[in-house]
């Protein structure tokens, strides 16, 4: 059986505006990726699907590509695009 990993979601403008939250806390199974991250997320807060094409992805303050692997500690970061002014 695989075990679980632990990892904080920090939350951002759109994603911080739907939760309520600035950052959460996630038990996933081990070998999950930031993509399945999005999956669940979208899965939970539908209305933020429109903005995971155009979010740009970090684990551990490195910029990563979705179908990084994660481990247990890591810190992903959800950075939607932003508006300037």
């Amino acid at each position: 059986m695989a075990g679980v990993i632990t990892i904080t979601v920090k939350l951002f403008a759109a994603y911080q505006e739907a939760y309520g939250v600035s950052e959460l806390h996630l038990d996933l199974p081990e070998g999950s990726t930031v993509a399945m991250v999005c999956d669940r997320i979208i899965g939970e807060r539908p209305e933020l699907a429109p903005w995971l094409d155009l979010t740009r992805f970090g684990v551990n303050l490195q910029f990563v590509e979705p179908d990084t692997t994660l481990q247990s500690g890591d810190e992903v970061v959800l950075i939607p695009p932003v508006s300037g002014g």
